[in-house]
């Protein structure tokens, strides 16, 4: 019986939920395949933990599905998902990609302030005149 495993990864207003299950190494994104992805930047960054794997990744496939956030937190979010699910199924590669990155595994909480009332920006105030 092949059992699934199921991770949440977070970066900003991003969130993807990924399963990892036996299979032939094919990475999937919201219904496509990563690498059919056209921004090649994006591509890069999501695809750093399969290249840091050593070809382990082949002997699993991976479903992303990913809401919220802009193109370089969608990147950043799918790249920690990958990782964190590698890790899950092989434990060998998680000093590996400790050392390569920390945010590979560990999730990044920050997000942007919310702007406040009477104000151009979240800390910005109007300039005032003396004269």
């Amino acid at each position: 019986m092949k059992k699934n495993t199921i991770i949440v990864a977070k970066r900003k207003t991003a969130i993807a939920n990924a399963i990892i299950k036996e299979g032939t190494g094919n990475v999937f994104v919201n219904g496509k395949s990563l690498y059919s992805f056209n921004d090649r930047l994006f591509r890069e960054i999501a695809s750093e933990p399969i290249e840091l794997s050593d070809e382990l990744y082949k002997k699993y496939d991976i479903t992303i599905t990913i809401t919220g956030g802009g193109q370089v937190a969608r990147a950043q979010t799918i790249r920690s998902a990958i990782a964190k699910s590698l890790v899950k199924k092989e434990k060998s590669l998680k000093k590996k990609f400790l050392e390569y990155d920390r945010t590979l595994l560990v999730d990044d909480k920050r997000q942007t302030e919310a702007q406040k009332p009477y104000r151009s920006a979240a800390r910005a105030l109007k300039q005032t005149s003396y004269r």
